[in-house]
């Protein structure tokens, strides 16, 4: 079993940036596709991004393309989100994800994932 841990969310003005890391530990950080999360009161945990595991594949939800950047340290077990021109829209929990199946990229589909984080709060005001 892998452990995750999130960190770097917070307040933030619509517009402003933020970056977010997710720490691994337990298993092959390696090993695992990852991705991003995130779930608004009141509606379903949503994809964000994904990273393939040699970080040579990434996808990103519609919603977030050109504004969003996943990336990954393998040295350093970590993968990033890094959030640029926030909208109020983006308030959420994200949470990361490893999937350790043999798919080559990162799916959005949140039953593939073996495990999760605790999740980190990004809040944008308006």
């Amino acid at each position: 079993q892998v452990q995750l841990v999130e960190s770097g969310g917070g307040l933030v003005q619509a517009g402003g940036s933020l970056r977010l890391s997710c720490a691994a530990s337990g298993r092959t950080f390696s090993s695992s596709n990852m991705a991003w999360f995130r779930q608004a009161p009141g509606k379903e945990r949503e994809f964000v991004a994904g990273i393939s595991r040699g970080g040579g594949t990434t996808n990103y939800a519609d919603s977030v393309k050109g504004r969003f950047t996943v990336s990954r340290d393998n040295a350093k077990n970590t993968v990033y989100l890094q959030m640029n021109s926030l909208k109020p829209e983006d308030t959420a929990v994200y949470y990361c994800a490893a999937d350790y199946s043999r798919a080559s990229i990162a799916s959005f589909r949140p039953q593939v994932y073996d495990s999760w984080g605790q999740g980190t709060q990004v809040t944008v005001s308006s």
